[in-house]
């Protein structure tokens, strides 16, 4: 069974989605909920202890007293993404890498394009910071698809753009 909750955020409505005793992903706004959820198969529990925990560390995030999250996570994708995102949780808060430093990172110099693939699959942003990833020329491309105004709303929030 899934279960979800809301939490109103600077960046926009977060949809925080449990299964089990794990988050299992977070919809970036009400459209993307309502593209990649059936409602019919989800339930509105706002106690759910996952959930709680989620909306708690996302709270304490945007009053800007945590920098790291501690949720249970099951991140799942191929190989590759698994390293990506690996080398994404260890961007500090308030600092940006370039896709090309990621894919030098996992020993994939080539592999620009397919580290913004990997990003855009991240089932937790925020949490798994994709929006710390920037362009080698610090243009901010890409975030969640098209929504580079959240990229920029989150990064300007860390204190890496100015």
């Amino acid at each position: 069974m899934r279960f979800y909750s809301k939490l109103d955020t600077i960046i926009d409505e977060l949809y925080l989605i449990a299964e089990g005793d794990e988050l299992s992903v977070i919809h970036l706004g009400e459209e993307d909920f309502h593209n990649n959820e059936d409602l019919d198969q989800i339930i509105y529990q706002p106690n759910h202890p996952v959930l709680l925990r989620t909306r708690k560390q996302f709270q304490e995030y945007f009053a800007g007293t945590r920098k790291e999250f501690d949720l249970p996570l099951s991140p799942q994708g191929t190989s590759f993404q698994m390293a990506v995102w690996e080398q994404l949780c260890n961007i500090p808060f308030g600092e940006t890498r370039s896709y090309l430093e990621i894919a030098q990172s996992i020993n994939n110099p080539k592999a620009v394009r397919a580290i913004g693939q990997a990003n855009k699959a991240n089932r937790y942003p925020i949490i798994i910071p994709c929006h710390r990833v920037i362009g080698k020329n610090q243009s901010l491309t890409g975030y969640a698809g098209t929504r580079i105004d959240l990229k920029e709303k989150l990064l300007r929030f860390e204190g890496s753009l100015q």
